[in-house]
């Protein structure tokens, strides 16, 4: 595991609020659901705005951003829920080995680039799977079942 993490800017602030307020409101931005999970030290509710991602019949979230606070909660807590709206749906969190992250990066990338390229560093849908599983450490993956 490696301690990447990158910090959201002003601008990112805004745009997650912005994006998070949609998806409260039960107006998703492009399948976006809001993420909440138990603080680890708190115990009290944190929420963020998610990507949730689905390969092959498997349901996946990715922190493009690093080893972040919803990372660091979700591994402690090992559930979650993903809300849109009024809804919201329990579900158990179980983290995905590096050696099996480079397709469900590639799908990552090509459904969400637009908005997280950047955290990617030059790698993109199209890098092979060998630089895809180089950068894995950098970027935590959840399977997510109910």
């Amino acid at each position: 595991m490696t301690s990447r993490y990158i910090e959201p800017t002003g601008a990112d602030a805004v745009f997650n609020g912005v994006v998070g307020f949609l998806t409260r409101s039960g107006i998703p931005l492009a399948g976006s659901r809001v993420l909440a999970v138990r603080g680890r030290s708190s115990g009290q509710w944190r929420t963020t705005p998610v990507n949730p991602l689905r390969v092959t019949g498997q349901r996946y979230l990715v922190a493009p951003r690093g080893q972040t606070q919803w990372v660091r909660n979700l591994r402690a807590a090992g559930t979650g829920e993903l809300r849109k709206g009024r809804r919201a749906e329990t579900f158990t969190a179980t983290e995905v080995p590096d050696a099996e992250k480079p397709p469900i990066l590639r799908a990552y990338l090509k459904a969400w680039a637009w908005e997280v390229g950047r955290f990617f560093d030059g790698v993109d849908a199209a890098s092979p799977d060998e630089r895809l599983l180089e950068i894995a450490p950098g970027f935590p993956v959840f399977r997510i079942a109910a």
